[in-house]
């Protein structure tokens, strides 16, 4: 009998190429938020078809990078004031409440703290693309919330962040700081590490809210009142 998985595998594997192409521009800055996301015009401009374009897409709606509306279509997704502020107050409830449990974490916990501030710091070495810096510092702050041991706090965390994803790539295009965020992930790890909690948190906070600040000013978005 005539098999169909093949056709199956590398259909799905264009799709995912077109996604990670698609994203590529996101992060980048080629496509701002609202843009919309034409299936003709991304289907002639990729070089595949509609259905593969839809399907693309469709990931990126999953992922929050995209919205899909009636009689809109699907578009860049746009953040409002309000939104990023929801999103900043609660990570910041996730985060304090993970590095809290610091004391009483288990080991493997702790140590994927220690591993994700060292991914941030490669990628920042590196020149990694907006995409890949972004990814790898809002893994170092989900495994703040890890050290919870709460696979449901760490999936929160997870569906949280990607809200915000494009913004934070943005404001690292414009400071351009990568050094200086991985210092100052590095002393709030060693913060942590010398058991000085309080003041973990205290950074911890500063940088959440700094970082909300920051994606206000980089989206042109007025704080909500």
């Amino acid at each position: 009998m005539t098999s169909y998985r093949t056709l199956k595998l590398e259909h799905s594997s264009t799709v995912d190429r077109v996604a990670d192409e698609l994203r590529r521009a996101l992060f980048d800055g080629e496509l701002e938020a609202g843009t919309p996301l034409r299936e003709l015009a991304l289907a002639e401009a990729i070089g595949v078809s509609r259905s593969t374009i839809r399907e693309a897409l469709g990931i990126l709606v999953g992922e929050g990078l995209a919205t899909r509306e009636p009689n809109r279509g699907v578009h860049v997704t746009e953040l409002d004031p309000a939104s990023v502020h929801d999103v900043c107050t609660a990570r910041t409830v996730l985060e304090v409440a993970g590095a809290r449990c610091w004391p009483e974490a288990d080991e493997p916990a702790r140590e994927e703290v220690r591993r994700a501030a060292a991914r941030f710091a490669e990628a920042a070495g590196s020149g990694a693309r907006p995409a890949e810096l972004t990814a790898a510092h809002l893994a170092l702050h989900r495994s703040f919330v890890g050290l919870t041991g709460s696979p449901r706090l760490v999936a929160l965390a997870g569906s949280l962040t990607s809200e915000i994803r494009l913004a934070l790539a943005k404001v690292d295009r414009i400071r351009r700081n990568a050094r200086a965020q991985v210092h100052s992930h590095e002393s709030l790890v060693a913060l942590l590490e010398s058991g000085q909690v309080d003041a973990a948190v205290a950074e911890l906070t500063s940088h959440l809210q700094d970082a909300e600040a920051s994606m206000l000013a980089a989206l042109e978005l007025a704080p909500p009142e």
